[in-house]
């Protein structure tokens, strides 16, 4: 089993300069066969394959020396990487590939010869890198992949494989049914609640001070490129409060039960809604769920999506009774059938998990949109808390 490792690590001045010019030589590769497989195909009708964009590296290498100065397997892997990239997009996995700019996150990658030393990361041509280590796996070293984000800061992601085997699936247990809201970040079907942080809105107005300055300043001037930072440092708080809190809750969940039902969204579609697009933004469905997904299946416990057209507000789980309509800014009612008390997300999170439950009775695992798009070829891989808890009030219908 392959587990990843993210790390900071803290380049010389040095040692910066050669990872820049790493970063520019592969992204000029990057984008020079990515054209060249475009002007390829329009000629003939056919791409490239990974080993068509290696061939022509020495010859690249010849014509522009500064090529030859980046460690040769980091331009091999934009080859493979991009081959990979074709693949999906055949595939239907992901979009077609862009071109790579350098004004935004960077990355390269080392298959091998990568040594990891006592508080260092040894690199091909770029010597010893010191680095911070909060956990390491047991296990071989794969890959390590070196990336810079906008502000500036480095990191590597070590991938290790343990050779073991994935834990068998096991739906013997508690399960929990979870319903994502925009008040309340998740409800589960034993009543609790979790806060939604709103990462975005608490920091809107910092955010929009800085971007007013950045504004104000001239375009390709020293400031400007200042004032771009400090722009991407507030977004990189946002960004890392959203998603220590998923990660927080998602393990929380995973830990405490051993089937998760949740609904697939189409968050897609919602955010085409203008009134709620920014809060549905900024919760981040899409990632908790994966976060729970993954984290399930490392575990041996099993994950379930149910349909995202399965009625589970508007059903009351006591007899199954289904109203015509249910407004957003209906928070209860009462089922005119039982003239039980519901509240909306606790009685959709109840629903959610018993048609989960339903799902697996019947030994089967497909929902209603049919479930995940598998690659065709090569690797068969899938499309990995303490959180501000409310508690677990007692339901209204229970009193």
């Amino acid at each position: 089993m392959r587990n990843v490792v993210k790390v900071r690590i803290y380049p010389t001045t040095e040692q910066q300069v050669a990872l820049s010019k790493a970063f520019g030589c592969a992204r000029w590769w990057w984008n020079y066969a990515l054209n060249l497989n475009n002007e390829t195909y329009k000629a003939t009708g056919k791409g490239l394959s990974r080993q068509g964009y290696n061939d022509r590296l020495p010859a690249l290498k010849k014509e522009f020396p500064w090529l030859a100065q980046c460690y040769s397997q980091v331009l091999q892997s934009v080859s493979l990487n991009l081959s990979r990239a074709f693949i999906s997009f055949f595939e239907g996995r992901a979009q077609y590939p862009n071109f790579k700019s350098k004004h935004g996150k960077q990355s390269i990658q080392y298959p091998q010869h990568v040594k990891l030393l006592d508080k260092a990361i040894k690199l091909p041509k770029i010597g010893d890198v010191k680095a911070k280590f909060h956990r390491v796996f047991d296990g071989k070293l794969k890959t390590v992949t070196v990336s810079m984000s906008r502000t500036g800061k480095y990191s590597a992601s070590l991938l290790f494989d343990d050779g073991l085997p994935k834990p068998e699936i096991s739906s013997q247990g508690k399960a929990v049914g979870i319903d994502l809201g925009l008040a309340h970040f998740a409800i589960t079907s034993d009543g609790s609640k979790f806060d939604n942080p709103k990462p975005l809105k608490k920091r809107e107005k910092n955010l929009k001070r800085k971007q007013q300055k950045l504004s104000r300043k001239q375009k390709g001037s020293k400031r400007r490129a200042k004032a771009k930072r400090i722009v991407a440092r507030v977004h990189e708080r946002i960004a890392n409060t959203r998603k220590d809190f998923q990660h927080k809750l998602s393990r929380k969940l995973v830990n405490e039960n051993q089937v998760i039902v949740v609904e697939d969204l189409a968050v897609k579609n919602m955010v085409k809604n203008h009134n709620l697009a920014k809060a549905i933004s900024d919760c981040g469905w899409s990632e908790f769920t994966r976060q729970l997904k993954y984290k399930a299946e490392k575990d041996g416990k099993t994950y379930l999506e149910i349909g995202r057209f399965f009625p589970s507000s508007k059903t009351c789980h006591v007899c199954l009774n289904q109203i015509d309509s249910l407004p957003l800014d209906v928070r209860s009612w009462e089922c005119p059938n039982c003239q039980t008390q519901q509240d909306r997300d606790v009685n959709a999170a109840i629903n959610i998990r018993d048609e989960g439950l339903r799902i697996l009775s019947l030994g089967t695992s497909d929902t209603a949109q049919g479930g995940n798009v598998r690659p065709k070829r090569g690797r068969k891989s899938s499309v990995e808390a303490v959180a501000v808890e409310l508690g677990s009030p007692v339901p209204l219908w229970a009193g």
